[in-house]
């Protein structure tokens, strides 16, 4: 008599015990991506800084300053006078880019730089990786760009630097090292922030070139050097907030370099 063909899941419990381990496995995993994923999402659309509505709107009155949006970035174009200089302004953690627009409106119609505040994704720079002419792109008559950011947005100014001709750190430091790239640096800071406090801001010193330009800004705290309202975990600030965006223009119109 011949033998009866026996089926292989039948005759291999320790094989079956494997398939259910694996599946198991794999959709606990597929099961933790999810929520991690989720998660991310969650953390990236809660508690995202707009502009305080005053300053903005006094920033959007002012007939020296237009502001485009561009889809990827705000633009913001001096009425007259522009100088062919450039200055991509990365935000910080989840800061809509409207919360620079009255801190940078000096810049512009004063000195005829035009600004593009970029968009990140999910609001946060370190989850942007499109590249620096994704939004000098927006403003095609700029002739000469410099890249900066504000706090965690400055980190990613870091990493785009090398292709533009200078770099500006707003309340930031960088996390990779540009100390042999001859880069003009430009760090801004405040005598008050309690998230890039002036001791780390000087810890991160080594990573720029030694000829870098550090300017402490006396009362200015982390959210000084915007205009978005107060953020948890930083100092008081103690200066005028118009004072600091006077500051801030004033540096930046000795700074940055020209076509």
């Amino acid at each position: 008599m011949a033998p009866r063909d026996i089926p292989a899941d039948s005759a291999s419990p320790q094989r079956r015990r494997r398939r259910r381990w694996l599946r198991w496995t794999l959709g606990g995993l597929g099961a933790l991506v999810v929520v991690l994923i989720a998660g991310i999402l969650i953390y990236t659309q809660v508690g995202v800084m707009g502009a305080e509505p005053g300053p903005l709107a006094e920033a959007e009155q002012n007939p020296g300053l237009t502001i485009t949006d561009g889809g990827a970035g705000l633009v913001l174009s001096p009425t007259a006078g522009a100088t062919g200089q450039g200055l991509v302004f990365i935000p910080g953690a989840k800061v809509e880019a409207e919360g620079y627009i009255a801190t940078l409106a000096d810049t512009v119609v004063d000195d005829g730089v035009t600004v593009v505040i970029t968009r990140p994704w999910l609001n946060l720079a370190f989850f942007d990786p499109r590249p620096l002419s994704t939004f000098t792109d927006l403003a095609p008559d700029v002739t000469t760009w410099a890249v900066g950011g504000h706090s965690l947005g400055g980190v990613r100014a870091c990493q785009l630097a090398t292709d533009a001709a200078a770099l500006v750190l707003f309340a930031s430091y960088c996390a990779n090292d540009l100390s042999a790239s001859g880069l003009p640096v430009l760090s801004l800071s405040g005598s008050e922030d309690g998230l890039s406090t002036p001791q780390k801001i000087a810890d991160a010193k080594d990573e720029l070139p030694a000829d870098a330009t550090f300017v402490e800004i006396p009362g200015a705290s982390h959210a000084s050097f915007g205009a978005y309202g107060p953020q948890p975990g930083d100092g008081t600030p103690t200066a005028d907030p118009a004072e600091v965006d006077r500051a801030i223009a004033e540096e930046l119109a000795g700074f940055l370099p020209r076509p």
